[in-house]
């Protein structure tokens, strides 16, 4: 045998058939200190025939056999920041609908997310900020909180060091405008009679991306109301100005410069703030019945508005102010929808900004396959058989872009039939390719017309966005009501690299057209230093990853300098554990790119990316593998407080509670099974 590209401990440099048994007793004496062996080796040297890797792959997956829920499927908490129950406490207090017991454990909730320093912040471990830290002591006054408390003496504090209301963002200040504490004329105009643009006028609704039009929709109607309720004195937050605001307060900073894009928006913010004064609006009526119908008809028969908390609760919001009732049916609907998003406990309760049981479950899938799990396991193909009853089959808002493309695909939640997406789609028809179902011929339907609608969705660019395609007119992110930079949907590198690789496992081409020119694309979208941006994960790591694993599935020559180049970057990140890390940092400072303390999920992405680079012998793997082997608990999990999951690329990350396990079952089996191979071979 061949050990020369396993950098095996001394003890095991003499392995050969003649010697083997004094050196594998000298190897189980320092068995807690090596991981990086070839498996045949381990094999040799634990008395049960198992390696310390085929233990730690047992363990995860029992933990997700333990884990799958009775219908199949597997779903973990998506965690994102105190904004979202804030918002939940300021609604039910619009609402007049405010039960005092969950409003405690809410609150609690809040409380203990609150920093040192008195703030929130919007990622664990990361500074505080001052939208999140507004929005907490907001929703702690209402829920009966004392100004002079501790912990609110100590927000209070934070908020005002870092300039008061007047330096939040747009949804802070819309949610504060609700209420008297900041005035409408300060929020930036959008105006409801959008719902007449066409779909060919440069601004219509369907150039914004579907989690902003599915949001900006409903907040038309509530921002042509402007409604204000009042609120007890004592759950006022005028303390929260450094001084008494002044009418030029109301006002956006314009650029040094007159002829800015900025300047030109600010300057038609000013113009229709004059227009949405006058009593005369002649087209307003027809378009606040045209954005009512779009909300209803909108609305899933589960009663979530794209399956996001932002479009939901604003959707509510805007029934509210046409004045339905509370008791009306798609009001009703709305708030179980939001509910049924809450994670509660006798001492505390959260609302979720989301959920990811498609996408939970396909990561599953592929973990417990490359951990060795048979294709006909009955905990499979149930799966896999819940996956295939939530294909969506019914055209969305993605045919303004797409009218002759037949639907297919699946979404990211349980039910979201207006928004599938093409990254849960690829993912999906990965996960399935191989599970036996009792229907084998609706599995390859599916996946045949899944695969032809994610090709559909291709831009011009030869990239794959989420929800859209030539979702590209990054002009609307410099208007005054983008302040999260999230307006847009366009391609990404992480999304094209899962495209490619969907593509190479059913067998097209490289030379396909749509391989071409995504090849051409990720060519384009390549950093300086080598790696690829991650727009859905943080950051560089899972885009590389996505990339390289794309690369490799297409049949692209992975020896080629631009993916080595790639590799190479990935091993020079690699810290002194063996394990990567990133911060989301790096999403606002580019000299933080693949910086940060090791993380059991991007360490998992770049064993992910090295496999597929052919590196699966290398140095680099092994420590990485050696890495999530001595921190792997003994139930099977890791632990990982980091958020590695992207919502809006600095304002809105998210932790994914499944990553910190699927992902490092996926690469501890992958590596088993492609070093197995190369043992064999040697």
């Amino acid at each position: 045998m061949n050990t020369s590209k396993y950098p095996i401990s001394s003890a095991l440099t003499s392995f050969n058939s003649e010697t083997a048994e004094p050196v594998i007793e000298t190897a189980k004496k320092t068995a807690g200190k090596v991981h990086h062996l070839p498996p045949s080796i381990w094999k040799k040297m634990v008395g049960d025939g198992k390696s310390p890797l085929d233990k730690a792959i047992e363990r995860t997956r029992d933990f997700f056999f333990r884990e799958q829920l009775p219908d199949g499927y597997w779903w973990a908490e998506l965690e994102s920041n105190v904004t979202i129950t804030s918002e939940y406490i300021m609604l039910f207090h619009f609402l007049g609908m405010v039960d005092k017991v969950r409003e405690r454990k809410m609150a609690r909730n809040i409380l203990s997310k609150q920093s040192e320093d008195g703030s929130w912040a919007i990622w664990q471990g990361g500074a505080g900020e001052i939208s999140a830290t507004v929005e907490a002591y907001f929703a702690l006054k209402l829920a009966g909180y004392s100004a002079d408390s501790p912990e609110m003496q100590k927000a209070r504090d934070f908020i005002l060091s870092k300039g008061g209301i007047l330096k939040t963002r747009v949804f802070t200040k819309i949610f504060l405008a609700l209420f008297g504490e900041f005035s409408w004329l300060g929020v930036p105009s959008m105006p409801v009679e959008l719902m007449l643009l066409p779909n060919w006028a440069y601004f219509n609704l369907y150039e914004f991306s579907s989690w902003a039009r599915a949001t900006i929709i409903p907040l038309s109607i509530v921002m042509s109301e402007k409604p204000v309720r009042k609120i007890p004195p004592n759950a006022r937050v005028q303390e929260l100005y450094v001084r008494p605001p002044r009418p030029t307060d109301y006002t956006f900073t314009k650029e040094d410069g007159f002829l800015t894009l900025k300047n030109f928006f600010i300057g038609a913010d000013h113009l229709l703030k004059i227009y949405e004064s006058s009593p005369i609006r002649p087209y307003k009526k027809k378009a606040v019945a045209i954005a009512e119908q779009w909300i209803l008809e909108h609305q899933e028969t589960s009663g979530d508005w794209g399956g996001i908390q932002p479009a939901m609760l604003n959707a509510i919001l805007a029934l509210n102010c046409l004045g339905y009732a509370n008791d009306h049916p798609a009001i009703v609907k709305g708030l179980e929808a939001l509910a049924n998003f809450c994670i509660e406990d006798e001492e505390s309760l959260v609302l979720q900004s989301c959920v990811s049981p498609v996408w939970d479950t396909a990561l599953a899938l592929v973990a417990m396959q490359e951990a060795g799990v048979p294709a006909d396991h009955p905990a499979l193909t149930k799966a896999a058989q819940w996956l295939l009853d939530l294909e969506v089959r019914r055209k969305g808002d993605w045919q303004i872009k797409a009218p002759e493309l037949e639907p297919g695909g699946w979404a990211f939640e349980f039910l979201n039939d207006w928004y599938p997406d093409v990254d849960d789609s690829g993912f999906v028809m990965l996960a399935i390719k191989d599970i036996k179902v009792r229907d084998k011929k609706h599995k390859e339907q599916a996946i045949q017309r899944g695969i032809a609608w994610c090709l559909g969705m291709q831009s011009k660019n030869g990239g794959w966005a989420a929800f859209d395609k030539d979702n590209t007119k990054h002009v609307l992110n410099k208007i005054p009501f983008a302040d999260l930079e999230a307006l847009i949907d366009p391609p990404t590198a992480d999304l094209t690299g899962r495209m490619l690789e969907l593509m190479g496992n059913f067998k097209y081409p490289q030379s396909h057209p749509a391989a071409v020119r995504a090849l051409e694309f990720i060519k384009r979208e390549q950093e300086p230093e080598g790696p690829w941006f991650g727009r859905w994960g943080v950051n560089y790591f899972y885009g590389t990853w996505s990339v390289l694993c794309g690369l490799q599935a297409i049949g692209e020559d992975m020896t080629q300098p631009y993916i080595k180049k790639a590799v190479n970057w990935l091993k020079s990140k690699q810290n002194l554990d063996g394990g990567w890390g990133e911060v989301c940092e790096s999403y606002i400072d580019r000299s933080l790119m693949g910086c940060g303390a090791s993380t059991a999920s991007q360490t998992a992405w770049v064993l992910l990316a090295l496999f597929a680079a052919g590196e699966a012998g290398s140095n680099a793997a092994a420590r990485g593998v050696e890495y999530l082997l001595a921190t792997q608990k003994q139930d099977g999990t890791w632990d990982e407080d980091a958020f590695t999951g992207t919502g809006f690329p600095k304002y809105f990350m998210i932790k994914y509670h499944i990553y910190r396990n699927c992902f490092p079952l996926t690469a501890l089996g992958k590596y088993r099974r492609l070093t197995a191979v190369s043992d064999e071979k040697a």
